[in-house]
This record gives C-alpha cells, structure tokens and sequence, in this order.
C-alpha cells in the first residue's frame, strides 16, 4: 500500500464544520451505539464530512469528527489514512475512479486511460476548470459490464472512448447523463435482449407444474415400496403366528443316559463302586500276581530255533545267539 499523507497546509482549509442537516444526521448515527461507544461511528462521520467537503477530507475535518466522538486526533487519522476511500487531498467537482484491472483491460480500458491522460492529465491531478480529476483503482466489481469507471457515487459501464468522452462533456456542461451502461443493454443483461431461456413455458408455470409432478410421483413410488413392505412383513408375522413350531426332544428321546455310574451313585448314596464290581476286580489282580507268564493263557510262546542275548556294556538291544557257540 502506498503512504497516504494529508494535502499540503496551502489548501487546508482553517476550520470545518457540519451543516445544521448533517449535524442532525450524525447526532441520528451516534445514537445508535452505546454510551462510551461513540467511536462506532467514526467511518460514516468521515464519509459524511467528506461528501461535505467537495468530495475531499481535510485535516479540520478529522479534528472535528474526533471532538465530537470524543477520540484522539491520531485515531481518527490512523482511520482515515488507512482506508483508500477517504480522499485526503482535493478532487475535481467530477471525481473519475476508473478500473485498471483484467478484465477492463481486455475490454478497453487503456483507451479510456488515454482519454483522461488527454482530457485532464495525470492522476490525482485536477482540471483547470475544476471539474475533473481522476485515479486508476482496482476492480470495482462491474466486470460484466467492462470497460466501466466510478464517478463520485455512480457507475458507468460498457463504455468506448467515444461514449467516454461524450460522458465527459455532457457533464463538463451541467447536462443530465444517464447512469449505468452507455451502450443500450439494460444493467448486464445481453445486448440485443436475452437470447437463452426464451421458451414461454419457462414463464406460464407449467414447467414448475411439471417439476412438482415429478416429484410427486417419486413421492408416491417411494410410499407405495414402503407400503408393500409393510404389508409382506405383516403376512409373514401372521403366517409365523399359526404355523407349529417343532418340539424340542424331551429326556427321553434325546439319548440314553448312563444311569450306574460313580456320580450317579454316590447321589442316590451307594458306594461309588458296586460289591460286585470289586470282587471282580479283586479276583483279575489275583490270578494274574499268582499265576506263572508261562502258564497264563495268553502268555507269549517261546521259539525255541533262535534266543537272544543282551549286551550289558552296550546297552544294545538283544541279538540272537549264536547256537553253535553254546555247544
């Protein structure tokens, strides 16, 4: 950003002062915030000043804008040098802002820059007859509208460096101009009237009426799916409701139980093993303790062709003699 500095003392001027409308006016602004809020006011104080004041803001005006909002000197000039729109040094009676950004370029705005180099020479700098200065600034937000340029409060827009300089004349000579753009189109509508979305039906309602159809009948599909679910969801429940279901297997058909064992017993209070089953057990231990291995029935027989014989040192397992050694 660049300084901004108050213009030279020669053309300060020694005292400001708001009209008796203005003074109404601001004493209405400052109403309207909270007592010891004052300084709410300051930016439509300036702007009202500076509307005053041939569309420019001297340094008696910030003073007096900050006695009567009770701030500083040095606040309400940080305020006033910060913001671009607060003119700090005089402009012409027709005080021209004209975009310099793309989208003017491309359309012309170099032309329009040359008519003012032409007409009243270099920024900042104001006619001699006082009614013109101007100032290139950023994009003023008419893009559809380019080449355009802001004087004092008002657009003018789709210019040409001959419709430009009619402007300039037309106001140089106190005639009424017509604001907007200067080519015949209303605001950014095409020139020539529109030429898209021309279809009456696009106008009479029916289109709508046929957009709210088609969501109607989504809406009735939607209703009917879930109203058939319902329904199916219902017969089966009352399907589910009549038909038996199977019987689980009682005690007796799920299988045996073993009736005759040691838990069994020790709960109806037997001894856990049957006399019977001891005897039995008693006398397998006796005959096999007593009874020779040769004698027992099931006892291995030996082969008499071929014995064997271990080797105690070697832990070896047990290889057949050799019969011819034993004689």
């Amino acid at each position: 950003m660049s300084v901004r500095r108050l213009a030279a003392e020669t053309v300060q001027p020694a005292n400001f002062a708001f009209t008796p409308e203005n003074l109404s006016w601001a004493q209405g602004i400052i109403a309207k915030y909270p007592e010891g809020r004052q300084a709410s006011a300051v930016i439509p104080l300036l702007w009202r000043a500076q509307e005053q004041h041939d569309y420019w803001l001297p340094k008696a005006a910030i003073e007096y804008v900050g006695q009567m909002l009770g701030m500083p000197y040095i606040r309400v000039l940080e305020v006033a040098t910060f913001y671009t729109m607060f003119n700090l040094e005089p402009v012409g009676k027709h005080f021209i802002q004209l975009c310099g950004t793309t989208p003017c370029r491309l359309r012309g705005a170099e032309d329009l820059i040359k008519v003012c180099h032409d007409r009243i020479g270099d920024q900042r700098h104001v006619s001699a007859d006082g009614n013109f200065s101007w100032l290139e600034v950023e994009c003023l937000g008419a893009c559809c509208n380019a080449p355009m340029v802001q004087i004092n409060n008002d657009f003018y827009e789709d210019l040409t460096a001959e419709s430009f300089n009619a402007l300039l004349d037309d106001l140089a000579a106190g005639r009424p101009v017509k604001k907007g753009p200067q080519n015949g189109r209303v605001s950014s509508e095409p020139l020539g009237g529109p030429n898209t979305l021309t279809d009456p039906s696009l106008f009479d309602g029916s289109v709508v009426g046929a957009w709210r159809k088609r969501f109607e009948e989504e809406d009735a599909k939607v209703k009917a799916a879930a109203a058939e679910k319902e329904a199916a969801d219902r017969a089966q429940a009352a399907q589910a409701a009549v038909t038996p279901k199977p019987a689980k297997p009682s005690d007796d058909t799920a299988g045996t139980k073993a009736t005759d064992t040691p838990a069994h017993r020790v709960a109806e209070g037997k001894p856990a093993v049957s006399p019977a089953d001891q005897a039995k057990a008693a006398d397998a231990s006796n005959a096999s303790s007593d009874e020779p291995l040769s004698k027992r029935p099931d006892a291995p027989t030996q082969d008499r062709a071929s014995s064997y014989a271990a080797n105690p040192n070697q832990g070896e397992v047990a290889k057949p003699a050799d019969d011819k050694a034993k004689g």
